[in-house]
């Protein structure tokens, strides 16, 4: 993890993907204009990468955000960021809720998340990300 400590929050993305670094940039920049304790890690930064203590493969398939010490993946990983943002805090309790959280879960874990890793291999393959 970056620079932190304990209780500051770290995000673990993926900065060569288009899509995860277009939304992730958007939080870092709003974390930086509210001066927000949020950290940004490209996952592509091994040194950074090592300190999570996740491989590169599945640092790819999903958000991770560390709070706390501990490290989330997926939707529980976007609700702890957007718990810490004021300005989505609203959403992270609309998708904290019961039934719209489990459908947020199958939908990124098994529709969202493997088609942005899917089209991010590809152009991996193609030598374009």
């Amino acid at each position: 993890m970056s620079e932190t400590d304990d209780n500051k929050t770290a995000v673990l993305y993926n900065a060569a993907c288009p899509v995860c670094s277009y939304e992730i940039n958007h939080y870092a920049q709003y974390s930086r204009n509210k001066a927000l304790p949020i950290a940004f890690d490209d996952l592509n930064d091994r040194d950074r990468l090592a300190a999570w203590g996740i491989d590169p493969d599945t640092a790819a398939r999903k958000l991770h955000v560390m709070k706390d010490g501990e490290v989330f993946a997926g939707i529980p990983a976007f609700i702890v960021l957007w718990q810490d943002m004021p300005r989505y805090r609203w959403l992270a309790r609309l998708v904290g809720l019961p039934g719209v959280h489990w459908l947020a879960c199958v939908a990124y874990d098994h529709m969202l998340a493997p088609l942005i890793y899917r089209w991010y291999m590809r152009r991996l393959r193609r030598g374009t990300a």
